[in-house]
């Protein structure tokens, strides 16, 4: 499995225990209210409201939260205003890290933030400064044992997807995030259950790290992504099996 796929099954069996106290829902409903502001409230027209919507979805979120926070996002229902910011910066070893934020309170989070890259040994760095070494992207994963391999990769690139690779037991498949819609309806037309389905930033050139830098990393990456006004936490970090097993016995 590739880096940003374990760091996406991290998160996921973290995310279980955020839903519990309301903090997943929470960051979904504000991803739902800014794509809604942006683009309107018909996720046929809104493509990034559609990704917010489904993560709500995958999570069990219910269906009134995610009514009320598109009529949030478009003005119907009054509501907190959040802006959707990008903050950048360095942890152990020079890895670079890519933060989603929405924050109603820019000054708030830039320092709060800031205090969380220094207290995890890493450094917030200026617009830029790490954005180019990442591509945005549209992942897929599927079980391999669920679908032959030629199959899966008839489906997806007739859909558009760019690629598809085998890693361990699941397939993954990449595709531009303006055809993600396309390869999710493919796959649910053709009956193909997705593990997951995401928009993520990849880096191009995954680093590698020795155990002790690559640990310090994680915890940087966690820390951040449990605060309240960040989305979505990316490294260049490559993660393998080994840190992968390591950070599971902490």
């Amino acid at each position: 499995m590739s880096g940003h796929s374990h760091w996406a099954t991290i998160k996921r069996s973290k995310g279980a225990v955020d839903a519990k106290r309301g903090k997943l829902w929470s960051k979904l409903s504000r991803a739902i209210i800014i794509a809604a502001k942006n683009g309107g409230g018909d996720p046929v027209m809104n493509i990034k409201l559609r990704y917010a919507i489904d993560k709500a979805r995958s999570v069990s979120m219910p269906k009134d939260n995610i009514e009320r926070a598109i009529k949030r996002g478009t003005g119907e229902l009054e509501g907190v205003s959040y802006d959707e910011i990008n903050y950048e910066g360095y942890g152990s070893g020079g890895i670079a890290i890519l933060v989603d934020i929405l924050t109603d309170n820019r000054n708030r989070t830039v320092n709060e933030v800031r205090k969380i890259f220094e207290k995890g040994g890493g450094k917030m760095g200026s617009a830029g400064c790490v954005a180019y070494m990442f591509d945005r992207k549209g992942i897929f994963t599927v079980a391999a044992a669920d679908v032959e391999e030629d199959r899966l990769m008839n489906i997806a690139l007739e859909a558009g997807a760019d690629d598809i690779k085998q890693n361990n037991d699941v397939f993954e498949i990449s595709c531009d995030p303006t055809v993600f819609s396309q390869v999710q309806d493919a796959l649910k037309q053709n009956n193909i259950n997705t593990q997951s389905g995401e928009v993520h930033q990849i880096a191009k050139a995954p680093v590698d790290a020795d155990l002790e830098t690559a640990q310090k990393v994680m915890r940087l990456m966690e820390s951040l992504d449990d605060h309240d006004d960040v989305q979505n936490v990316y490294s260049n970090l490559n993660l393998t099996e080994e840190l992968v097993d390591a950070m599971s016995k902490e």
